[in-house]
């Protein structure tokens, strides 16, 4: 293919109406900054069909979801988070001190943001392995607000697997807020919700269009990273099994109709072998009617040999790349642009999602060329401090003196100056 058709191949599904999905949001937000939980309320009874008297969840709702989950499913809660946590406390870095010259010293020290929002969604299904992923992170960096929003169902309960492992993971301050609301919510607070300072957190074109809105405001919230609908690129060789790339195909496939998944193969047999398991196992699946749709932006790619292949995968940029090849790891070298990266038949990338360590939240649609998952250093600040002896301060001193005649800034210039002539004076 020319260059031209290989994008026009890869290009991801279309964004239907953008400037008019914004407007619609926008006027949620103003809604919500002018009548705070009234239009919450009406809001949560309009698009999730449920009357609630309280937005936040009580004591009585987190002890009534401990007793809707067994041990199994507890016990698994817990060792995914015992993973994540360990992955993620490696990431904490101590200060930096360095002398950059004789008598100038220059720190960074890092701080906890101080108040966070963390968005589960619950809309297609509910996502316990999201607060995980941006509860945990929040606990080790010790934010010390942190609220987390999730949608209600019908019955006006939130999911109680998200409940308990917001629980376990130290969030006590939950609200049954959904969708852009949620995010106006925290992002400028109301009467119930406090505001916080950056939001976290996956949603549907809605809440992303919220997160986008809320941060281009000067008296909103920061987001995460710039995320869209879910994909997963797999790289695959004649060596590869057809039904597990299938099924990892259709693992991304299931999150929505608008998700994106795409095969790059070096085997024409193979990619035949996988269109027929995609057909089977999606007849077997329990929804199947999103995996049809979605599949109707699947790519199933034959190339002429591995080298094309991640090329072909650093230009699209995926959230999810799994590499399916003999000898995976060798090829990690040559990967510069993917969210997060799953070497080797042994490894799909549910156990990513759930419970290996790594984060989940990751930049989608093509911003894995800039942008990474979510990690610790996203619910901290880093501070630069520096300071300066009287001996460094002449030393160094006529550099900053120099540089700021030049840019024509005399103000500049004539602060370092009026403390270089006080040391002179004291010296003569």
């Amino acid at each position: 293919m020319s260059t031209a058709e290989q994008s026009a191949v890869l290009r991801r599904p279309a964004q239907d109406n953008a400037a008019e999905l914004l407007q619609k949001v926008q006027t949620i937000i103003d809604e919500v900054r002018t009548s705070g939980d009234a239009a919450l309320r009406e809001m949560t009874q309009r698009f999730d069909g449920t009357t609630l008297t309280h937005l936040q969840v009580s004591e009585a709702e987190f002890a009534a979801a401990e007793q809707a989950l067994n041990e199994n499913q507890l016990a698994a809660l817990k060792r995914a988070i015992s993973n994540v946590r360990r992955f993620h406390e490696a990431q904490l870095s101590e200060p930096l001190r360095i002398e950059t010259s004789p008598g100038v010293i220059c720190e960074r020290h890092y701080r906890a943001i101080d108040a966070v929002g963390l968005y589960a969604p619950a809309g297609t299904a509910p996502l316990p392995s999201t607060v995980i992923m941006l509860a945990v992170p929040a606990s080790i960096a010790s934010c010390p607000t942190r609220v987390l929003c999730t949608p209600p169902r019908r019955d006006g309960s939130a999911d109680p697997a998200v409940l308990v492992t917001a629980r376990l993971c130290g969030i006590s301050t939950v609200f049954k807020i959904g969708g852009a609301q949620a995010v106006a919510a925290m992002a400028f607070g109301t009467e119930s919700v406090p505001k916080t300072d950056k939001i976290f957190g996956p949603g549907n074109r809605w809440v992303t269009a919220a997160k986008l809105l809320v941060a281009n405001d000067p008296q909103g919230a920061a987001l995460d990273l710039p995320a869209g609908p879910s994909e997963v690129l797999v790289i695959a060789d004649e060596q590869a099994n057809p039904v597990f790339v299938a099924a990892d195909l259709l693992a991304q496939a299931e999150h929505s109709v608008d998700a994106q998944a795409i095969l790059v193969t070096t085997s024409k047999a193979l990619a035949d072998q996988v269109m027929n398991e995609l057909d089977r196992q999606t007849s077997l699946l329990s929804r199947e009617s999103t995996l049809l749709k979605a599949l109707e932006h699947a790519r199933l790619i034959v190339v002429n040999d591995l080298e094309t292949a991640f090329e072909l995968s650093n230009s699209y940029a995926p959230e999810h790349l799994i590499v399916q090849v003999s000898n995976a790891r060798s090829w990690l070298p040559r990967i510069s642009n993917a969210g997060s990266v799953f070497l080797g038949a042994w490894t799909p990338e549910t156990m990513g999602d759930y419970c290996s360590g790594t984060n989940h939240v990751l930049p989608t649609y093509g911003f894995a060329r800039a942008y990474s998952g979510l990690s610790l250093a996203d619910f901290m600040k880093r501070m630069t401090v520096q300071e300066l002896s009287s001996a460094g301060l002449q030393d160094l001193g006529p550099t900053a003196v120099t540089i700021a005649e030049l840019e024509g800034l005399d103000a500049h210039a004539n602060a370092v100056k009026v403390r270089m002539a006080a040391l002179d004076g004291k010296q003569s």
